[in-house]
């Protein structure tokens, strides 16, 4: 007899309860570092919210989704704040594990940032893009990270913010808005320590994309595919004392 209301108990808070789908978001998740955060973290099964700027659905997105049930694509630009919080109220209630703040641009390297000689038109949209699109994506979707089991907020950052790893001139407005966005990030992790999200930040070195397409061939570049995949690791292993940190692929802290 207590067998049978045992399994009946079970059977009834089976029927009432809901599992955690283990979800993340990705920004700038059509191409370069951002898609292969998306492609590998869908071939784990994970749910993934990949975003895109353009106005309609790249070719890459489409593809994913139609290879991957769990993969939901959803128009954001990291510029325009209003976009942000409609997304964030359209998935009221969904609880994302880890959000990737990986949309990100240079600015139009040398040719604009190249000192006597600077553009400052691209000055704001690098950032708008780079620093306070991360900072409002955070602020957004805070409660639906803290809804999650993993907690992690993940911002992509470079060496090239690193004011101590400086040993020549250039790239003003890049190097400034990581600088940037390090800085805030590392404020941010201070203040949501207690809730317990981990605020993390990761780059990827020096990688094999579009966006390094004005040096390939003239330095090294990484595999995109590896170098997130190294990324990925550190993320799933990140703890709370490394909240804050800039820490390359190969899991070495980045000097401040």
């Amino acid at each position: 007899m207590f067998r049978l209301v045992a399994a009946a108990i079970i059977v009834f808070i089976g029927l009432f309860s809901t599992s955690h789908a283990t979800t993340v978001l990705i920004t700038g998740a059509n191409r370069g570092i951002g898609y292969e955060f998306a492609r590998i973290y869908a071939e784990r099964g994970w749910g993934v919210i990949a975003t895109y700027r353009r106005q309609q659905v790249p070719d890459s997105l489409v593809r994913l989704a139609e290879n991957h049930d769990k993969v939901r694509n959803e128009r954001m630009d990291v510029t325009d704040h209003s976009m942000i919080e409609d997304l964030a109220e359209v998935l009221s209630g969904t609880a994302i594990d880890i959000i990737i703040n990986n949309a990100g641009i240079s600015g139009g390297g040398s040719l604009t940032q190249r000192f006597g000689n600077l553009d400052y038109g691209p000055f704001r949209s690098v950032m708008e893009t780079n620093v306070s699109g991360p900072l409002k994506i955070t602020e957004a979707f805070l409660d639906h990270v803290k809804a999650s089991e993993q907690k992690k907020i993940i911002t992509v950052t470079s060496s090239q913010g690193s004011i101590g790893s400086v040993n020549r001139p250039g790239l003003y407005y890049y190097r400034s808005s990581k600088s940037a966005v390090n800085m805030i990030m590392a404020n941010i992790a201070k203040q949501l320590k207690a809730q317990g999200v981990i605020i993390g930040l990761v780059a990827p070195g020096a990688t094999d994309t579009d966006f390094m397409a004005e040096v390939r061939g003239r330095i090294p570049l990484g595999d995109a595919g590896e170098r997130t995949a190294a990324m990925i690791k550190i993320i799933d292993n990140m703890t709370m004392d490394q909240a804050g940190i800039p820490i390359e692929y190969d899991n070495t802290v980045i000097p401040w």
